[in-house]
């Protein structure tokens, strides 16, 4: 059985048991529901949303938040002197899917 759902503009494949990294949520602890629900697949059967699926929500707990790796951006133009050096983290909370509702 697998769902997908989507959150923070992306959209992801998830089942029972799987824990799984999604961009920065409300709550910093404790469980968490996510009601857009694009498709589910239960015994074989798929229910495909238009453009979520009905009375369909994924629940998770939600293990921890943190920032991901730095990463580094670099700007330059050739010849003229310029160059800009800037780092970023993005926040990320960690779930883990406990229950699928079709």
């Amino acid at each position: 059985m697998y769902a997908i759902i989507k959150t923070g503009g992306k959209q992801h494949r998830v089942s029972v048991g799987e824990i799984l990294r999604v961009e920065k949520l409300g709550p910093t602890t404790g469980a968490f529901r996510f009601d857009e629900v694009l498709l589910v697949s239960k015994d074989g059967q798929v229910q495909i949303g238009s453009p979520i699926v009905a009375n369909a929500h994924v629940e998770a707990e939600i293990i921890r938040e943190a920032r991901a790796k730095k990463i580094i951006i670099f700007k330059k133009k050739r010849r003229k002197g310029y160059h800009k050096k800037q780092g970023h983290r993005q926040y990320f909370t960690e779930v883990k899917i406990t229950n699928i509702v079709a």
